[in-house]
């Protein structure tokens, strides 16, 4: 019997969604590309934060036994201030009773600041080599540092050691601290210290070309009198012993304000400073001695001068004490720091900056700080996310387990589960149709081997084939094909149940394959009254490729557990559109199926809940459906089904609020639903870039293994559905290729959805191509 919906003019108005397609299509290509720019963001911070966090050693050596042979003796004798003036390899040494305290590795926000109220109790600065990295992180640190009228200097970005690397790593340490010096505290420095380095002698043939390439480049490279080893946290009398120099000789004293716990640095810097001032010594910065040189340097220069114009002259006590006085003027000009004010000659190490260097070093802090907050609070949000899908695992697990023993007990306690009296009556199987030439036949056939007495009714929605002819050429007695318009699978369901003579509705897709007693099982849980709907136990008949291996896991998985939970709990969220039963006067309460979303099946589902009908799931119906065979059909179902999820909660929200069924719907089944399919799933990419991260930058052993026991849990999860439903063993074999590849798909078509949803796009309901493959369901289990 044939029949055909006639159509209301010539021409039907599109529907909403389809006047909004030719927008949302137009739309896709951003939506994704903001996808992807957003995870690539988020690498990036990673990334960035992970090099930020490099492990800082202590100070021994990393390349040791090198020769020296090609260093000038005069420098391995020298002093620990090491410049190239005019391209000439010059060493100085600090004035006698004067300390040069340095400090190296910092800063840190918990000892940096210790220290500076040490040294300025006592009315003393020093200079500070600081880690680019360090100072990127805690700029504050070292803005109060340099306010306070310290000096610093580069201890290159990463603490790495330079003897190792290319002249190109070099200058890439040097530029990326001074832009994080730039951006904490506005300046650049000439002063540098290598890491690993010592006294000067330790200079050997890997190190010298790259002091050569420092000196070229401008800086001042500063090593070691005295080394404290305070590293070695040998007690306060012995840092103090360790740093005090010789014979009242200048030095520069090395000691540290990062790498650990610094309590006895402390607690020995305020002893020794006190020590050493009884003594008679002056404390300076590098910069500070280096003037000191200088004056000292242009008095011996002056006296000489004095001692010649004397023995012209006679001797003339106020001549050539005013010539001194004249003198001191001229003698500004002999050095930068030459009669400058005390705290300019501390800090003559540094530059003040401005322009393009100045706003690309805050660029560098501002972009460091947004990493030191997001890295961290999404590794406490990535904890609770695995914490809750741990938890749900383990829930599924339970719940699952009890639903499997409630439904399938035998005559012992309690007695042989029943829904009621056994359902004998007919029913309607409602088949909506579009363009499934390859597939209606082999639908068809299936339902006429069904052990119950069945009306089918395939509504061709203006199929474009020749679905319509087929299903009547096979001459079945009891199956109706109406014709209409293409309206959409929501118009097609609806058609069907308008013109269904039975109480009881069966819907399934125009792919699926029915067992034979598939719908007899499906309509049995009518028995009680309560039930509304029913959801039967869809499988993958075309599981022989690796695409289609994956989905059947994946729907093995999600119909033996989740249903199952989501049964007892009595919040089931989606009657599958492969196979599902309805009381007609149900689906006519709730206004049928609505096109006001992609996930009609959802939505219709969720509209029950709230009517106050129960939904159940059968998981002794079983039938076949044909998953997509490609990436992007998959691509383009997926995104389709996940979208309309969102879209179907979003219209059922008010649900969170309502009382009665509808408000236990809203307010557990709804959260389960945003919790472990929408939110869960997008923020699951994390975990893998988390993983890699630590892998990387933390921990590979543990990262590894942290991934292997996730994996095992999985594994055990799928085994125990697939021993529920009596599947092979094999297919789990897939289950590692499953996470590294499917699984990312899944999270980047949610991810597209979610952006889609954000930026109000819509989307139409899509065909995908279908083969036929899926036939008798003995062949495929």
């Amino acid at each position: 019997m044939t029949t055909t919906t006639p159509t209301r003019g010539r021409r039907r108005a599109p529907s909403k969604l389809e006047r909004a397609a030719g927008k949302a299509a137009a739309l896709q290509k951003p939506r994704v590309i903001l996808a992807l720019t957003l995870l690539l963001a988020l690498i990036s911070v990673m990334l960035l934060d992970g090099y930020l966090r490099s492990e800082i050693g202590n100070d021994a050596r990393v390349r040791d036994g090198a020769a020296y042979d090609k260093v000038p003796r005069k420098i391995l004798g020298g002093g620990p201030i090491l410049t190239f003036t005019g391209g000439t390899a010059k060493t100085r040494s600090v004035p006698k009773k004067t300390i040069v305290l340095t400090f190296d590795d910092g800063p840190t926000p918990n000892w940096t600041p210790e220290v500076l109220k040490v040294l300025e109790k006592n009315d003393v600065e020093a200079t500070f080599f600081l880690v680019g990295s360090m100072v990127s992180r805690y700029p504050g640190v070292v803005k109060n540092l340099v306010d306070q009228g310290n000096e610093v200097g580069i201890h290159t970005f990463t603490h790495v050691d330079l003897s190792y690397q290319s002249t190109a790593r070099l200058q890439r340490e040097l530029k990326q601290t001074q832009l994080a010096l730039a951006g904490a505290a506005g300046i650049t420095t000439t002063l540098f210290r290598a890491p690993y380095s010592s006294e000067i002698s330790a200079v050997d043939n890997y190190s010298w070309p790259v002091y050569k390439e420092l000196g070229g480049l401008g800086y001042t490279s500063v090593f070691v009198d005295t080394d404290s080893d305070d590293w070695k946290k040998p007690g306060v009398s012995k840092i103090v012993q360790w740093a005090t120099p010789k014979k009242n000789q200048g030095a520069i004293v090395l000691m540290h304000d990062a790498g650990g716990d610094r309590s006895q640095t402390v607690e020995a810097l305020d002893t020794y400073i006190k020590k050493m001032k009884a003594k008679g010594y002056t404390f300076t910065t590098v910069s500070g001695a280096q003037a000191e040189l200088n004056r000292s340097a242009s008095g011996a220069a002056r006296d000489r001068g004095a001692s010649r114009a004397a023995s012209d002259r006679g001797a003339s006590a106020a001549a050539s004490n005013g010539g001194a006085s004249g003198s001191g003027g001229a003698s500004a000009a002999t050095g930068p720091s030459a009669g400058a004010p005390e705290s300019a000659e501390a800090q003559a190490g540094q530059r003040k900056v401005t322009g393009a260097t100045l706003y690309e070093g805050k660029a560098l802090v501002y972009a460091v700080a947004v990493a030191e907050w997001v890295v961290p609070a999404l590794s406490w949000f990535l904890v609770v996310v695995g914490v809750a899908v741990m938890g749900r695992f383990a829930m599924m697990l339970v719940l699952a387990r009890r639903h499997h023993r409630r439904r399938n007990r035998g005559r012992g306690r309690g007695g042989k589960f029943s829904w009621g009296p056994t359902v004998t009556r007919p029913v309607t199987v409602i088949v909506p149709a579009y363009n499934e030439k390859e597939c209606i036949a082999n639908t068809l056939r299936s339902l006429a081997r069904s052990t119950h007495p069945i009306e089918i009714i395939v509504v061709d929605d203006g199929s474009e084939d020749d679905t319509s002819g087929i299903a009547e050429s096979l001459g079945m007695p009891n199956v109706r094909v109406i014709r209409q318009a293409n309206a959409g699978k929501p118009a097609a369901l609806n058609n069907g149940v308008r013109n269904a003579r039975h109480d009881i509705v069966v819907m399934m897709d125009g792919d699926t394959v029915f067992e034979p007693d598939a719908v007899h099982q499906l309509v049995q849980p009518f028995a009680d009254p309560e039930i509304g709907a029913v959801a039967g136990n869809a499988k993958v008949g075309n599981r022989d490729t690796v695409i289609g291996a994956w989905q059947h896991i994946e729907y093995v998985m999600g119909f033996n557990l989740d249903r199952r939970m989501y049964d007892l709990l009595r919040c089931m969220p989606t009657i599958p559109g492969a196979i599902g039963a309805f009381r007609r006067e149900a689906v006519l309460e709730v206004g049928g199926m609505s096109e006001d979303t992609l996930a009609e099946d959802t939505d219709i589902t969720i509209a029950m809940h709230r009517a106050g009908w129960r939904v159940v799931y059968q998981e002794h119906a079983k039938a076949w459906t044909e998953a997509p065979g490609s990436l992007k059909q998959l691509w383009s179902q997926r995104y389709r089904w996940s979208y309309g999820t969102m879209q179907a909660l979003w219209k059922h929200r008010k649900s969170l609020t309502d009382k009665g069924p509808s408000g236990r719907f809203g307010r557990v089944g709804m959260p389960l639903v945003v919790l472990f399919q929408i939110v869960t799933p997008v923020f699951a990419p994390l975990i893998d870039v988390f993983t890699a991260y630590s892998m990387i930058f933390v921990d590979f052993r543990a990262a590894l293994i942290a991934w292997l026991a996730v994996l095992a849990v999985q594994l055990v999860c799928a085994a125990y559905a697939f021993r529920l439903d009596r599947e092979k063993y094999r297919y789990l074999a897939m289950l590692p290729l499953q996470q590294l590849a499917y699984r990312q798909m899944m999270y980047l078509v949610l991810i597209h959805s979610c952006v889609t949803a954000l930026t109000g796009g819509r989307l139409r309901w899509q065909k995908l191509k279908r083969t036929g493959e899926v036939g008798t369901p003995a062949g495929v289990s």
